[in-house]
């Protein structure tokens, strides 16, 4: 269900707004405002991309996300100043990595865009990232080599297509397939898709279109589980060995 009637109205409040006013300046009618308000009408796609421009928030993070429940510093700013989703930190301002288990893994499509559901993951800091939203991914499969069913993947939230560099590997976030771990080629230019291959060469590259991109986080480090056996891949184990990770980076650094 949408949550557009409960976030045009916390985002109206925000700005000090009255309907009236916000009517006048989206060029509508303040009954018609008062009926999207009122959960009695959904404004239509041209008009959704009006109240994203103005409040600079994610026609996602609109439709799917309760804004009423998150602070508007807490949101993650991104390009063209729009809020996408919302963000970790302690309490000393420093960037907090979630993981994303991997029996949540299907639910992150839905869940991407909800700060409820990213604030109920697991976190932790990493201070030998570099400046940047990070956040841990379950590997599926075995198509990117030596990366294992299981393995997790650090990625760092690129804010646009047009970052990604060819032959770098991604996490890509897409409508049709969630989550995907892949090495990625840009076609954007060409016909607007992207070309996603596996280093396992049994597996055909494919294309995704650009629009069908919810999320790109490009790779900055890994966590390989093949030495583990499945029984031993849970939350608890997963994040002692991003622990012993932190721990030894830490150990090189100094």
């Amino acid at each position: 269900m949408s949550l557009i009637d409960k976030n045009i109205k916390t985002l109206r409040a925000l700005r000090n707004l009255s309907q009236e006013s916000l009517a006048t300046e989206l060029s509508i009618p303040r009954g018609r405002l008062a009926s999207y308000e009122e959960g009695r009408a959904e404004p239509p796609y041209d008009l959704l991309i009006k109240f994203a421009d103005y409040f600079h928030v994610a026609i996602d993070a609109l439709l799917r996300a309760n804004l009423s429940k998150t602070k508007p510093e807490d949101l993650m700013k991104v390009g063209e100043n729009r809020i996408l989703f919302p963000i970790m930190v302690d309490k000393n301002g420093n960037d907090l990595v979630e993981v994303v288990p991997i029996k949540a893994q299907a639910g992150y499509l839905n869940g991407y865009a909800d700060p409820e559901y990213i604030e109920s993951l697991q976190h932790m800091n990493f201070p030998f990232l570099p400046v940047g939203k990070h956040r841990a991914f379950p590997i599926k499969g075995d198509s990117m080599p030596p990366l294992t069913n299981g393995s997790f993947v650090i990625g760092k939230y690129m804010e646009s297509l047009r970052e990604v560099k060819d032959g770098q590997t991604y996490i890509l976030v897409t409508r049709d397939e969630g989550l995907v771990y892949k090495r990625v080629y840009s076609n954007v230019k060409e016909d607007g898709t992207l070309s996603l291959h596996s280093d396992n060469k049994v597996y055909e590259p494919y294309k995704v279109k650009a629009e069908d991109i919810l999320e790109v986080w490009e790779y900055q480090c890994a966590i390989n589980t093949s030495k583990n056996k499945p029984e031993e891949l849970n939350l608890e184990s997963i994040m002692s060995m991003l622990r012993d990770l932190k721990i030894e980076f830490e150990r090189i650094k100094k």
